[in-house]
This record gives C-alpha cells, structure tokens and sequence, in this order.
C-alpha cells in the first residue's frame, strides 16, 4: 500500500512559509550580486593596481569560487544541519563583502570576491526547502525560487548605479553584507526546521549519477549552453559600462538606460515564451534567442562608440538574454529523467558559474590587449558556436515533473504499480526509488488526466 496526497492540493501553511523565506534567502543574496554587475568595472578600474585583467578577473573570481565548493555544500548538508551549512556559507559571503568594502586597491576587492563565492549555499537551500515540502508542491516552490532570482536580477542592475553613485563600490559592498546578515536571520528565525534531512534526487546532486548525466549528449549541450551565455553576460559587462561612461553617460546615470531596457525587453519576450512553451516550438524559440545574442554583439562591434547605438544593442542583447535565461532551466527539467534533476541541475549551475568566471577573465584580458571590438567579436563567437551546437539538439519532450510519495509499496508490488501508472493518459515515465519513498514522474501536462491519476492514488491509499 501507499499513502499518497491529492496532486491537486493546495500547500499547507508550513511549506508556504518554508517557500517565501527560502525564496527570500535566494533574493536577498542575489541581490546584492547583481547590483554589481553594471558598476564594478567602473569603480574598480579607478582604484590602485588596477589594470584591465585585474577588473576582468575581480569581476568573474566569485564564478570560479561558486563551482569549486557548491556542489560540495550541498553535499555536506545531507551530513550535517542543512540550516548549519547555510549560516556557514552566508557568513563568508558576509565576511567576503566586508573585505571587498575595506579594500584600498584592487587586489582587496579581488579577495573579496573570492571570498564571496566561497558562500556556495544554492545547493543546500534547494535541500533544505526539498526537505519541507511535499512532492506533489515541490516543483511550484521552485519555480517560486526562480522567480524571486529574476526579480532580484531587474531589481538590482537598475539599483546598483544609484547605489555606487550616492556610496562608491564600497557602499554596495556594504549593502551585500547587510542583505547577507538578513538573509542569516531568515534561515535562524523563520525558515521552519524539517522533522529529518532526506536526499531528494529531484533537487540534489547525486554523485553515483554523474555518468549518467554527462554523457547524455542533449544534457551537455544544454550545459554548453549555460556557460556560453554567463560567459558572453560578464565578457560584455566588463566593458559595456565603461563605452557607456565614455559615450557621455555619467555612471549614476546608468539606470536611465537599464530599467527601459530590461522592462520593456522582458515584455518583448513574453509572445516567445507562450509560442516555446504553449505552442511547443521550443527549439525554434531557442534557436532564435541564441542568434539574438549574436546579432547584439556583432552589433555592438560597429556601434560601440555611441551611446545610441549601445543602448539598441543592449537591448537586442536582454531580449536573447532574458529569453534563454528562462527556457534554459525548462529545458533540463524536460530532458532529465526525473530522477537525476537534482543532478543534471547541480552540473548544469557549475557550468554556469564556470562561464562567468571565464568570461570575467577573457573580457578583461580582451580588452587590455586588443579593445572593446575584440571582446564582443570573442562573444560574437562564443554565441555562434552555441548555435552550432545547439542545432543539433533533439526536440524537447513537453513533459513535466511529478514526485509521488511512497510509504509502504514493496519492490514486488512496483511492476503493477508502475503498470498502472502509465496507463493513465498523460503518465510517460516512472521511476521508483523504495529507498527514498519517492516514484518519479515524468508527465505531459496538457494531456493528463489528473482526475484518473487522482483516483488512481486512492486505490492505492
């Protein structure tokens, strides 16, 4: 027998608080993150030591650090209080901004940022919130998670210029310790505590599966995917403020350009969603999001040098941006077995971090050495490459993810559960872990039938 929840029930209050001050952490983290990205090539460039690779460097450092220790925190919070873990990691991306505001040259605020990224805690805050919600929920707390990170993103690229304006780079690093310090007194007082630390395969790396994920050819093109575009966001940031700067827009100013750029690029991209996801035309949409990118930088090539015709190109360049940064984690969900999500997410965040690290350091050397033009040609590359690769993908299967719970089915009542399962319309894929509790589920959303799933777990109650 089982006991499974009707998937058409509603969150109880514990997992909705669970969810909002997870998703808070994830904010208040990433907040202070992005604020950087359109100011520090500007402040640090002033500051003592500096040099073009230094500013290129300081900038990707934290990516490097992130890859290096966050599957490994994640790993050590199914040994240890995932809240322990979490607190630990805060305190060094704490620690990391104090250094970075105190810094009186550039090799201060290198180390700082180092340090920042040693505060790997994504992984274990998806454990900790697997832990406190219940299958049936655990996708939408996610997806809550997500979204918080998106927000952050428009919030903070528009606030960071009139934050340095009015308190330097120092005061946005102080700005980050004190989001931080925050985002610490969230996890200790209002983030529940879970009755028991479990590993979750739909949210946790699993060290067993690597193969399994890296040697899926669709999963490491996707993964190629999110370190050229992280690559191809820190390369041009490294100089896209600087040709603004010295286009006649004074820093301060730099918000005028990126709140109408971003509000009304995320609105663009609203049509393309609904076709990829709605219409089920996701490898077209993808397809044209990568050349989107390419467009820009090719674009940013011949106008670099006026203010203008930056701003078009940036613009171009947030439409292809924002469009794969939303389609790119759908498609994992779609590709991976439901088994190996946590997996092939936790390969695919290095992956990620690894592309900002390098485009850091290869914007900056780029433009020491060879000027502007050269690092978006680098970019320009970089984007036609994914192109190249991206070509050759299957088309995506439009198949969600579902996680029943499982109490007492035996292994010899899986062939008949399972049976069952995928006689239901809608049901295309189950796997069962009885060491875990848990069936996962691989279902099309638009054709199933949750009236017959539902009745189909009472039976089994």
């Amino acid at each position: 027998m089982t006991q499974v929840q009707d998937i058409t029930s509603p969150m109880t209050a514990m997992e909705k608080r669970a969810t909002v001050s997870l998703a808070s952490i994830y904010a208040l983290r990433m907040l202070g993150l992005f604020m950087l990205l359109p100011v520090l090539s500007l402040f640090t460039e002033q500051m003592p030591g500096s040099t073009p690779k230094l500013v290129g460097l300081t900038m990707g450092i934290y990516g490097l650090s992130q890859a290096i220790l966050q599957i490994p925190f994640g790993l050590l919070s199914d040994r240890f209080s995932r809240k322990t873990i979490i607190v630990i990691g805060l305190l060094l991306f704490v620690a990391g901004s104090v250094v970075a505001a105190l810094a009186t040259d550039i090799y201060g605020v290198l180390i700082g940022r180092a340090l920042q990224g040693c505060g790997a805690v994504s992984a274990a805050v998806m454990a900790l919130l697997a832990d406190l919600t219940q299958e049936v929920h655990r996708t939408k707390a996610m997806a809550t998670i997500g979204a918080s990170i998106g927000i952050s993103f428009g919030v903070a690229i528009t606030a960071g210029p009139i934050i340095a304006d009015h308190w330097g780079i120092a005061g946005i690093f102080w700005m980050i310790a004190l989001l931080a310090a925050l985002a610490i007194l969230v996890v200790l007082f209002v983030v529940p505590n879970p009755e028991k630390i479990t590993t979750h395969r739909d949210a946790e790396y699993i060290p067993s599966e690597l193969s399994s994920v890296i040697t899926n050819p669709d999963l490491l093109r996707l993964n190629y995917g999110i370190f050229a575009l992280h690559l191809i966001l820190m390369a041009s940031f490294v100089v896209v403020p600087l040709l603004m700067r010295d286009a006649g827009l004074e820093g301060g100013k730099h918000w005028l350009v990126y709140l109408p750029v971003l509000v009304t690029s995320m609105a663009g991209i609203i049509p393309f969603v609904i076709i990829a996801e709605k219409k089920r035309k996701m490898k077209g949409v993808f397809l044209t999001a990568i050349s989107t990118l390419l467009v820009a930088n090719l674009g940013f090539v011949l106008l670099h040098g006026e203010l203008i015709g930056l701003i078009a190109c940036l613009w171009i360049f947030f439409c292809g941006f924002n469009l794969l940064e939303a389609t790119l984690p759908s498609l994992i969900s779609k590709t991976a077995p439901g088994d190996l999500k946590g997996t092939a997410m936790g390969i695919y965040s290095s992956a990620q971090f690894i592309g900002a690290f390098l485009g850091g350091a290869a914007g900056g050397w780029l433009y020491g050495e060879f000027g502007p033009a050269s690092v978006f040609l680098f970019s320009a590359g970089i984007a036609a490459s994914w192109i190249v690769i991206a070509w050759f993908m299957s088309p995506p299967r439009y198949w969600a993810n579902l996680l029943l719970p499982l109490k007492n089915v035996s292994p010899e009542q899986s062939g008949e559960f399972s049976k069952q399962l995928l006689n239901i319309v809608g049901v295309e894929e189950v796997r069962l872990h009885f060491e875990e509790q848990a069936a996962y589920l691989k279902v099309d959303s638009q054709r199933l039938n949750k009236d017959d799933l539902n009745q189909f777990l009472q039976q089994w109650r």
